[in-house]
């Protein structure tokens, strides 16, 4: 009998995940990578990488792939809303655009005709600040900020005043080149991806990877040496670093002179006016003291510092020509930082860690900066006309985040950091830090803040900017502070990015006077956002002795029903960002790498008004513009009145910030034959659209190293724009800007600060980078030692902001977060694994639940941020872990000091200060534990629940897949 072969089964091997593919940007953090969405009969089937993309090259997170949970969740909202009930019960009735458009034109009408400062502005997570803050400027208010005040405005401040660049977004380190890396203060959730695939390399490459971080986690797991450093003290661990590569003249003296202010004089005349400033001749140009000039001068003289081939001293103290002493600014950080309270051994027990290590890690440094410098054969002319046949790098890079922003000493630390940077001669030098296009910038940046209305009623500049002086602060005529969050005051003089943790507490105290509307978008300011959160929901809902709400009205913009959606009078509903355009802009956040400039666009997937039967949303951009077209502001009217913008697409390809400047810059111009600079380009969107949704531009090869004096690297950047013109950037070791508001403290200038605030800023206004203890710890032990912890919150790689934890996939990885401690903490707290405890502050108290984990300072307790979640929000069950298990810190962090006097922030940017918050732990009663509650819980909200049951996706594409009629689940 003859027998038959068997039969094969039929398998597709290279099944199409749908129908359909779009290319856009994600949305899931701040990474901004591209994405594949694949879709089936209109539905989203799945998110895939696009390995095209420059930033993320085709990896892709667990949140990015979750983003069709995100597009689909059921706390989406559908419609405008309106309170009908008490603010904060969360009880609204459902309105048409129209009319949600119409209250908001005659809320804001009567404010722009009387006083636009009634209206503050701020934004969260939005992304799309170029619009935001030009819409502000227009409407003429400087109460508008973005989220960057309690995030990372120390990272950028630090650095835009120092390098003209800065850690988090705007630079790298070398991947390809480097040979140690020190991680300072990074978790996993900013840049996640590009910093994987990096860290990747230098494995690889058999570099040597450093994490400086209370606590372990992500990147810290693979690094080959953690540092578990106590929280704020970085700052002090650097110094110690710099003392003894100081102390071994382990320095790169050539690359300073030639690309810093190292040899610059500086001043010395005490209590002087000019005390501190740099010595300059009668054309404002910076002097030093040189020796071995041509005309053969052996004893030296003053000399323009810029000059080149000459011999600029270092050190010494130096007469000039009118009588005065000066003496380079090297001196001045030799002086400091060789003093012995930075010695390893003074340092030690403070930062705990042992004063050998932080020996140890000084040789590391010099021995990979100096003993492996590495060479790139790559010819270029400085900015001086000096041509060189090659490019010599120091192959140590840093890169620092949260961690060592959020805390009230923030600023100087970054500075500390740039500063042991420099002196090793790493700042973007081939195997070091390196800038992104469209940085560096000078120092600093070009652009103040607006303060001064115009006979339109707009600000004569945007309402976030860089100070340069102290005549640039936004104050009255009695120094006292015009924006409702005190920002670019004498309490806080450089917070270039706003003080969004004020707002709500000076709005309802009416300081410095009272406002009529809060506009807030996608910033859960009633929750995770807040500081003190308690007190700010009471602040949100209080009443005044008439009656009326101490904050008059809110107008909240969402994509989801947050806690903060509740606290709204007027809500306006959001897209997902599946739904909209979006300009990821080089005027804002920018994508580049070091090697290029890139910029992308998001664009519509799907369309929104197809999602769910009853759905009416609107990108939050374009209903903005419709606003100020309703307005009449200027630049979004047509002489006529009519609206000058169709919508935020229009406005992204017709809108031009100067000449030829918009918010893209690829494929300008009327045939889209233009780069950078150039007319508007209809078919702008298209172009990007057919690109997989990006531009990039790539920095010439002799161009990409020495980016501050390298002649290559500032014509292409000015003639893309990026600089308004090509002068060298001499990094500022010391800076003069700082030294201007001490020197105004101490009685010197036409501008100087109220009295109140004068010792402040002589103490923190220092031109060399400081260290001090943060404030909470410093104040709170001044009267009580019972708070002997510091406790810290880290965003997980799996979750981004509050919005990440109500979606369906993600949870399943997290559904509620523990407090975590070092397991011989517990021992001396007598708690065990899994006990219930009360966790007290200065300021409040929590009940949540410990568990023990070895990967924190034993001196340090953390926990996942954003995790906990008010029963009511996000639509989830009413029993959701979220709100029943999880926490927030933030019920123990106080917006103020504890002595009250200030707000709990950075004295010289505003930096919220987070990770400056200290607390005492205790084993909860039997009651408590027996409960397995976290505590405090609120009133539940009034949304509507989601349906019962788990919420799954995906099962009518299998069903169709296997024949059968089958509904989704």
């Amino acid at each position: 009998m003859r027998k038959h072969a068997p039969q094969e089964p039929a398998i597709d091997l290279s099944p199409s995940p749908g129908d359909e593919v779009k290319t856009t940007t994600c949305y899931m953090c701040a990474c901004r990578c591209g994405i594949k969405v694949w879709l089936s009969d209109g539905r989203i089937r799945y998110i895939q990488g696009n390995p095209d993309h420059p930033v993320n090259q085709g990896v892709l997170c667990a949140k990015g792939s979750a983003g069709i949970m995100q597009h689909y969740s059921p706390a989406r909202l559908d419609k405008p809303l309106l309170r009908v009930g008490e603010r904060g019960k969360g009880e609204f009735r459902e309105i048409e655009w129209d009319e949600a458009l119409r209250i908001a034109a005659d809320w804001l009408a009567p404010i722009r005709e009387r006083n636009p400062d009634e209206l503050a502005f701020f934004t969260g997570r939005d992304q799309s600040q170029a619009l935001t803050g030009w819409w502000a400027q227009q409407f003429g208010t400087v109460n508008y900020a973005a989220h960057g005040g309690f995030c990372s405005v120390n990272m950028a401040a630090g650095g835009l005043y120092t390098l003209g660049g800065s850690f988090w977004e705007f630079g790298e380190p070398d991947w390809e080149h480097s040979r140690y890396l020190m991680l300072w203060g990074v978790a996993e959730d900013h840049d996640s991806n590009p910093i994987k695939l990096g860290l990747g390399r230098l494995k690889a490459s058999g570099a040597k990877i450093v994490a400086v971080n209370p606590v372990r986690s992500g990147y810290g797991a693979i690094a080959d040496e953690w540092i578990g450093i106590r929280p704020g003290t970085d700052g002090l661990f650097a110094f110690a670093l710099i003392h003894e590569l100081l102390k071994a003249d382990r320095i790169d003296l050539d690359y300073l002179v030639r690309y810093t202010n190292a040899h610059w004089l500086v001043i010395r005349n005490p209590s002087g006016a000019d005390d501190g400033l740099f010595a300059r001749d009668g054309e404002g140009r910076a002097l030093c003291w040189a020796r071995g000039l041509p005309d053969g001068a052996s004893e030296g003289r003053a000399h323009p510092a810029d000059a080149i081939d000459i011999a600029p001293a270092v050190v010494g103290e130096y007469s000039l020509a009118d009588g005065r002493r000066a003496m380079p600014v090297f001196h001045l950080v030799a002086e400091r930082y060789l003093d012995p309270q930075y010695a390893p051994d003074a340092v030690s027990e403070r930062c705990g860690i042992p004063a050998e290590t932080i020996r140890r890690i000084a040789r590391e440094l010099a021995e990979a900066a100096f003993d492996h410098a590495i060479t790139l054969p790559i010819a270029w002319t400085d900015a001086y006309g000096r041509q060189h046949t090659e490019m010599t790098g120091r192959p140590v890079s840093m890169h620092a985040m949260r961690g060592i922003s959020a805390h009230s000493n923030g600023f100087h630390t970054c500075r500390a950091l740039h500063l042991l940077q420099l002196l090793l001669g790493a700042v973007d030098t081939p195997g070091s830090f390196r800038y992104q296009p469209p940085f560096p910038k000078p120092i600093p940046p070009p652009n103040r803040p607006g303060k001064t209305r115009q006979p339109n009623g707009a600000l004569d500049a945007a309402p976030l900017g860089f100070v340069h002086s102290p005549e640039d602060l936004v104050v009255d005529a009695n120094g006292q502070p015009r924006r409702i969050d005190h920002a670019f005051s004498w309490a806080y003089p450089l917070s270039a990015h706003g003080m969004m943790h004020t707002v709500i507490r000076n709005a309802w105290a009416g300081d410095p006077y009272k406002i009529d509307t809060l506009m807030m978008f996608m910033a859960n300011m009633s929750w995770n956002s807040a500081m003190n959160t308690g007190e700010t929901i009471g602040w949100l809902t209080d009443r005044g002795e008439d009656g009326e709400y101490r904050i008059p009205r809110i107008i909240y913009a969402d994509a989801y029903a947050s806690e903060m959606t509740a606290y709204a009078d007027l809500v306006l509903p959001d897209t997902t960002y599946l739904e909209r355009f979006d300009a990821i802009s080089l005027l804002d956040r920018p994508i580049s790498d070091a090697d290029s400039a890139s910029d992308a666009i998001r664009h519509p997937v799907v369309d929104a008004a197809q999602q769910r039967e009853g759905r009416d949303v609107r990108g939050f951009q374009s209903v903005l513009l419709e606003l100020g077209a309703r307005l009449g502001l200027p630049g979004m009217v047509h002489d006529d009145g009519s609206p000058r913008y169709r919508d935020y697409a229009d406005y992204i390809v017709r809108h031009e910030r100067a000449p030829g400047v918009g918010l893209l810059a690829g494929w300008r111009g009327e045939h889209g034959e233009l780069e950078a600079k150039g007319p508007p380009n209809p078919q702008q969107l298209q172009r990007y659209i057919d690109n997989g949704g990006f531009w990039r531009s790539h920095v010439p090869e002799s161009a990409r190293y020495y980016k501050m004096a390298n002649r290559g690297y500032l014509d292409w950047a000015q003639k893309m724009g990026f600089i308004g013109h090509a002068d060298p950037i001499v990094l500022q070791l010391y800076s003069e800007t700082i030294q201007k508001f001490r020197l105004a403290a101490q009685g010197h200038g036409a501008q100087q600060p109220p009295p109140q605030h004068r010792e402040r800023v002589a103490t923190y206004f220092d031109p060399l980078p400081i260290w001090y203890e943060p404030f909470e710890g410093a104040q709170v032990d001044q009267v009580d030692t019972k708070f002997p912890l510091s406790a810290v919150t880290q965003r997980p790689m799996f979750m981004y902001h509050a919005w990440g934890s109500q979606n369906a996939w993600l949870r399943q990885i997290v559904a509620r977060n523990y407090l975590y401690l070092h397991p011989d903490t517990g021992a001396r707290h007598g708690i065990a694994d899994a006990d219930w405890i009360i966790m007290e502050s200065h300021h409040g108290r929590i009940t949540v639940q410990a568990r023990f984990a070895a990967n924190v300072q034993a001196d340090t307790v953390w926990t996942w941020n954003a995790i906990g979640k008010r029963r009511g929000a996000w639509r989830l069950d009413k029993d959701a872990p979220e709100s029943r298990k999880g926490f927030l810190m933030n019920h123990l962090i106080s917006d103020i000091t504890p002595k009250g006097d200030y707000a709990n922030a950075d004295p010289v940017t505003g930096q919220a200060a987070w990770f400056d918050l200290r607390v005492s732990i205790r084993k909860a009663d039997a009651e408590q534990n027996a409960r397995g509650e976290s505590e405090p819980q609120f009133a539940p909200l009034a949304f509507a629940e989601a349906e019962p049951g788990p919420l799954r996706y995906g099962a009518e594409f299998r069903a169709r897949r296997a024949g059968v009629n089958h509904e989704q689940d």
